[in-house]
C-alpha cells in the first residue's frame, strides 16, 4: 500500500510514517476502494463492456 501511496498519490514515505493511525487507515481504505474500482473497470473491459 505504501508503494501505491507513493506512486499514485504522491505521498512520500516520510509523510506516511508521520500520519496518525486514523489518517493511515483512511488512506489505506481509500486505496483499497480505488483498487477494487479499477479491477471492476478492467473486468468490464475484458468482458466486452457487459
Amino acid at each position: 500500500m505504501a508503494h501505491f501511496a507513493l506512486q499514485k498519490l504522491h505521498i512520500l514515505p516520510s509523510v506516511l510514517v508521520e500520519m496518525d493511525d486514523k489518517e493511515k487507515a483512511f488512506i489505506y481504505a481509500s486505496i483499497q476502494l480505488r483498487v477494487e474500482e479499477e479491477k471492476k473497470a478492467s473486468n468490464k473491459i475484458s468482458k466486452g463492456g457487459r
